[in-house]
């Protein structure tokens, strides 16, 4: 790799750990915008390059969940039986969802990454109030729950935190709660996720060296060193900053991660 991309993947791995500990989320938001121009311009294969950079955004996203989640049960804030309930239904959409990835194009999966996106930024913007009468559902819905939130994080390699905090609040737990609860959610996620790109990259031609089906590894190791440093900082600020106003500023910032996304691949085509 050369110093640029070096340079740019430390940079990127320290906001992501940021933002997984601030937020709860796995930073697939913030990750697989960037990790796509930045691949197009080491010039990968231009047909699979968003498939690499799902596959190694949900890898990346395992060591920050990781101390993302230590830091937050530090903090008391993660609800451990919501999470062992979640976990099932979550392992099993995710990997599910990482085969129908694999065969979608690369046009579809970035237009579907911008909306739901656009669509998440949105409602993170509204701030709705929830009823407070509103309580956790029971086991089998809450599976349910966890099979959408896996299948929708493959197809767009998030840690589930931008689906997970917003569930658990309208349930009615506490945003830094629910910010750590998410955390430790998104380990499964990203773990049955990267296994599920690992597999469905297998056999694939023309990929870079030293990828793992469509896992990049040299990409996973720099931001893991960087994220793993940032994320504990993201979790003390959790629960020291105004969240409304930083929810906010991380909308904003998702719009434009998913319009430069859409930039760069149709541009490369």
């Amino acid at each position: 790799m050369d110093i640029y991309l070096i340079v740019s993947l430390l940079i990127l791995g320290a906001v992501t750990g940021l933002f997984a500990g601030l937020f709860g989320i796995g930073g697939g938001g913030v990750m697989v915008p960037v990790l796509t121009f930045l691949f197009l311009r080491q010039q990968f294969p231009a047909d699979h390059v968003v498939h690499l950079a799902l596959a190694t955004s949900m890898a990346t996203i395992v060591p920050t969940a990781l101390a993302s989640l230590r830091a937050h049960h530090q903090h008391n804030a993660v609800v451990w039986p919501v999470v062992l309930r979640i976990t099932p239904g979550v392992l099993v959409g995710t990997f599910a969802g990482t085969f129908l990835a694999a065969y979608l194009s690369v046009q579809f999966l970035a237009v579907f990454f911008s909306i739901f996106m656009a669509f998440v930024a949105w409602q993170m913007i509204r701030n709705l109030q929830v009823s407070p009468a509103r309580q956790l559902p029971g086991n089998l819905p809450l599976v349910a729950v966890g099979i959408a939130i896996g299948a929708i994080s493959a197809l767009v390699a998030i840690g589930g935190g931008t689906l997970t905090v917003p569930f658990l609040v309208w349930c009615n737990l506490a945003l830094p709660v629910a910010i750590g609860t998410s955390a430790a959610v998104g380990l499964p996620i990203a773990a049955s996720g990267a296994l599920g790109y690992w597999i469905n990259g297998l056999g694939v031609a023309d990929l870079p060296d030293y990828t793992l089906g469509y896992i990049y590894w040299p990409a996973v190791l720099v931001m893991a060193c960087a994220s793993f440093i940032t994320a504990p900082l993201g979790a003390r600020l959790a629960h020291r900053l105004p969240i409304p106003t930083l929810k906010k500023g991380f909308a904003l910032l998702l719009v434009a991660l998913s319009v430069q996304m859409l930039l760069a691949v149709f541009s490369a085509q």
